[in-house]
């Protein structure tokens, strides 16, 4: 592996709806992921988060994986109904008392509390208001935001508002495939702006109450083009437009791209708030997006389409390292001197890991994904671009949202029976790399 410079920041993610169960102790809320799980058919397998992986309980467990593994940082997520039952109104102190526990646990263990706040869990009750469709919302998570900082403000290494808000508006809103199920299409753009605008909300109430930096985690997808014929090129600038620069433009004070968002619900003011300086952007890179022009009468301005050339996960997502490297170059080429510091808050993939009689879990798939992404983001370094640290998703096989227990992601793997805990052969090979770069 090429060297990556001393100060560069290794961990690993995970959120809490897909880890930690325990949806019922300490006085915490349903959230949308509790209400979404329970319908018939909407999760594959039929199941829920209502146990996962029982971090809640069993986080000096993964704690002390965390320690073995020797990353320097662990992204993790708040629940916000464990904070506020029904999204608004005073603190639930237990659900505090929970996440400075853990907090205090990595602190001790030497593993920098990344602490995102956002990641999916809306509290059922502002969902029943409307959810992130509604304006409200965006000033309710300030609040919420403002709650957590009071309490751990002078611990958290790091901050990120939300994870993905394009993926959370498209299959939570517009496709219905995630929580809360609703299918609205392009009618879906309020959630993008009112999450865009609590994410400034809750950055300027994390500045009252934290000297910790302050980011947003995005999804991004480099849409590729079938071929150049002007209408497949056009679909390209569409999807690029929607996935990536609705959610980037306005954060770095460039408004939303033209002809992408329907501005009605921008008020006075908004883009202002959105545009609150950044510390850092957090980067979140699974593949490319290949994309022609669509059918005649489609809804949407593209279509997408499978990418040829590339092996497959077992999601079915192609494995491209090239795209992240495409990804972080385009950003810095974009963007420039705007663009803040970059850290890659999720890159990982999905294999079918099972544990060998001899207890041992062999996963080479995962090991040549982590060793050519790592490759590509040393490029991107080369070419100018300012990366400082890469997180990998998982640290623990989870609750893969509508694909329930199907899809495993972790670098160890979880007996969803038992939740014995087994760290997989990537595991050993990442401490290692750890170690090679001190």
């Amino acid at each position: 592996m090429p060297e990556l410079p001393g100060g560069f920041l290794w961990g690993v993610s995970t959120s809490a709806y897909q880890i930690e169960g325990a949806v019922a102790a300490d006085g915490r809320g349903a959230s949308i992921w509790d209400t979404f799980s329970a319908a018939p058919g909407r999760i594959v397998d039929g199941t829920s988060g209502a146990v996962a992986t029982d971090s809640y309980h069993r986080y000096p467990e993964d704690v002390a994986l965390l320690r073995d593994l020797g990353v320097g940082a662990y992204r993790f997520s708040v629940a916000w109904p464990r904070i506020q039952p029904d999204g608004t109104g005073p603190a639930n102190q237990r659900g505090l008392d929970h996440y400075e526990r853990f907090t205090d646990a990595l602190l001790e263990a030497g593993i920098a509390p990344v602490a995102t706040l956002f990641h999916w869990d809306l509290p059922q009750h502002l969902q029943d208001k409307g959810g992130w469709l509604d304006r409200e919302t965006a000033h309710r998570f300030g609040d919420y935001a403002a709650l957590v900082a009071e309490r751990l403000g002078d611990r958290i290494s790091m901050w990120i508002t939300l994870n993905e808000p394009f993926v959370h508006m498209s299959l939570g809103y517009a496709l219905g495939t995630h929580a809360p199920g609703e299918q609205l299409l392009f009618g879906a753009f309020p959630v993008a702006h009112h999450q865009l605008l609590g994410h400034g909300l809750a950055t300027a109430a994390l500045r009252d109450h934290s000297a910790g930096p302050v980011a947003i985690a995005n999804n991004y997808s480099p849409a590729r083009p079938v071929s150049q014929a002007p209408a497949d090129l056009a679909a390209a600038a569409a999807y690029d437009a929607l996935h990536n620069r609705v959610f980037t433009d306005p954060l770095l004070g460039l408004g939303y791209p033209e002809g992408a968002a329907d501005l009605s619900v921008v008020r006075d003011g908004d883009l202002d708030v959105i545009a609150a300086p950044l510390d850092a952007l957090g980067v979140n890179y699974y593949n490319p997006t290949g994309v022609r022009g669509p059918e005649d009468g489609s809804p949407l301005p593209f279509e997408m389409v499978p990418l040829d050339g590339y092996p497959t996960t077992a999601f079915g997502w192609p494995v491209a390292p090239d795209g992240l490297h495409e990804l972080l170059v385009g950003l810095h080429g974009r963007y420039g001197a705007a663009l803040p510091p970059i850290y890659v808050t999720e890159s990982g993939c999905a294999y079918d890991d099972v544990v060998a009689p001899d207890g041992t879990c062999d996963d080479p798939e995962r090991i040549a994904y982590l060793d050519a992404h790592l490759a590509a983001l040393h490029a991107a370094r080369a070419d100018g671009v300012d990366v400082r640290g890469y997180f990998v998703w998982s640290l623990l096989d989870n609750w893969e949202w509508a694909e329930g227990f199907t899809k495993r992601f972790g670098l160890v793997h979880v007996d969803f029976a038992t939740q014995a805990r087994t760290p997989k052969s990537s595991f050993a090979w990442l401490r290692e790399r750890i170690r090679d770069h001190g």
